[in-house]
């Protein structure tokens, strides 16, 4: 497990470059965690208080609609994870964060990151970066689910999430790209 000043320096690296006090500070309120494949870091009704930064394994943010649980997003090593309605309305969640695998992840508690945006433009300027990746993410999944067939989404999803296209399960993967399991075969065999 890496250090909350490696964690720092590898957000940091990914998003925006800070200066080393502005890491310093950043470390400070990383908090290192496992958890174990099948383990809820946040479920329904929950209200999401932290990022998360996965350092080793896979998580995903899935949400249940007529008895079916439907993945929204999958993360793995590198990624940040964050419920975004429920972070900024501080209101329970509807979208649960699950370990797919045994999972290495570092927490950051949106209140002390809030208070570190009141004393760092670089924390902010780290910030906004971050919030535009996530939203770019969210609008990339939108316009692919209006606008692409299963196959061009399916093909899509291998070249953006390589290693959860390979250790994810068919289910997940199937309900990611909208579509059964059954259908996913299809795509995956060319028919589609």
């Amino acid at each position: 497990m890496k250090t909350p000043q490696e964690i720092a320096e590898m957000i940091s690296k990914r998003f925006y470059p800070l200066p080393d006090a502005d890491l310093d500070s950043l470390a400070s309120i990383i908090e290192s965690s496992k958890a174990a494949k099948g383990e809820l870091l946040l479920d329904n009704g929950q209200i999401s208080k932290y990022l998360y930064y996965v350092e080793s394994g896979l998580l995903r943010q899935f949400y249940y609609k007529n008895k079916r649980d439907i993945t929204e997003h999958f993360s793995c090593e590198g990624n940040i994870v964050i419920c975004i309605a429920s972070t900024f309305q501080r209101e329970p969640t509807r979208l649960l964060i699950e370990a797919l695998e045994p999972t290495v992840y570092h927490r950051i508690s949106f209140s002390e990151f809030s208070d570190l945006l009141k004393t760092s433009l670089a924390i902010n300027r780290l910030y906004q970066k971050i919030l535009e990746w996530a939203l770019m993410l969210s609008q990339e999944k939108a316009d692919s689910w209006r606008f692409e067939s299963a196959r061009k989404r399916y093909l899509r999803f291998q070249q953006e999430y390589p290693e959860a296209a390979k250790r994810a399960s068919v289910n997940h993967i199937a309900s990611y790209l909208l579509m059964t399991p059954e259908s996913l075969s299809r795509v995956r065999a060319g028919v589609l």
